[in-house]
């Protein structure tokens, strides 16, 4: 299935893409596509559902994150083998970690701020793992049971924030509209590989980014594993796992966004998203 949020900021209703490619409105359904929802009992409600007898959703609506504000949205630094070479990095010994503010999810298409005091902000596109069973202490070879899906993410970043400012990586990763989800989320008996993934991004019609999921060094079962030997991971949650190379940072000199900049990015099976780039507004 390909499920979605539509609707107006904050206002969003749950839905799903028909074979036809049409949104259908699930809200006579679940509630909406986030927390018990994303179990595997939410999900049979859904798949149980006929498409053709769901209304359909207004023409051109707006789509927000294909899942509603996660509970924990953790995200992996590092971990593609040629974007550790670009960053100058060592091929990390376990995965590295950091935290996602859960607020600063928007949609695949919403607009992008640059935040106060941004000096270097910066793209990242991602292939996003959506939990759906708590896992806790999970075995490698069972990590796959607790996954409902996947999406793509713009990890957008701010280098000085991130890098320069001391401390830990998060407070670079968190700010407002920095999660870009969607545009659907796509659960896992339609993609059952995420072992060689195309992933790419694009700065004003320049490819930057031209990737796969194969240089992935932790794949999407050891992260989870992994994941859930520090914390519990509940439905909803969401893992952002990594960036191939071609970010702003790796550019020699680097590169950097500014307003006005449309980033357009995508990944195989999972849609496309894009963003303008905004000044920041109170």
């Amino acid at each position: 299935m390909k499920l979605v949020r539509f609707g107006a900021a904050g206002q969003e209703k749950p839905g799903l893409i028909d074979s036809n490619g049409r949104i259908r409105d699930l809200s006579g359904i679940v509630p909406d596509i986030g927390g018990d929802v994303l179990t595997p009992q939410g999900l049979a409600r859904i798949a149980a559902a006929d498409p053709a007898s769901l209304p359909l959703a207004p023409e051109g609506v707006r789509l927000g994150s294909c899942i509603a504000r996660p509970g924990n949205f953790i995200a992996v630094g590092l971990n593609y083998a040629d974007h550790a070479a670009e960053t100058n990095n060592p091929i990390p010994e376990e995965p590295v970690l950091f935290n996602k503010a859960p607020n600063c999810v928007v949609g695949p298409n919403d607009d992008v701020m640059i935040p106060k005091g941004s000096l270097k902000l910066d793209w990242e596109v991602e292939l996003v793992i959506v939990i759906d069973a708590r896992a806790r202490y999970v075995d490698e070879k069972d990590a796959l049971k607790h996954v409902a899906g996947y999406a793509v993410c713009n990890d957008v970043s701010e280098r000085h924030f991130q890098i320069e400012r001391a401390g830990q990586w998060t407070k670079g990763k968190g700010s407002e509209t920095f999660g870009p989800l969607g545009p659907w989320l796509v659960t896992t008996d339609e993609m059952p590989d995420t072992s060689a993934l195309g992933m790419w991004l694009e700065v004003n019609g320049e490819r930057v980014q031209n990737g796969s999921t194969k240089t992935m060094i932790f794949n999407v079962a050891t992260l989870v594993s992994y994941i859930s030997q520090f914390m519990v991971l509940d439905p909803g949650d969401a893992i952002t796992t990594g960036t191939p190379p071609g970010v702003g940072l790796g550019f020699k000199p680097p590169r950097y966004l500014k307003a006005g900049d449309v980033m357009r990015l995508g990944i195989d099976g999972l849609g496309e998203q894009q963003q303008t780039v905004v000044p920041f507004k109170l």
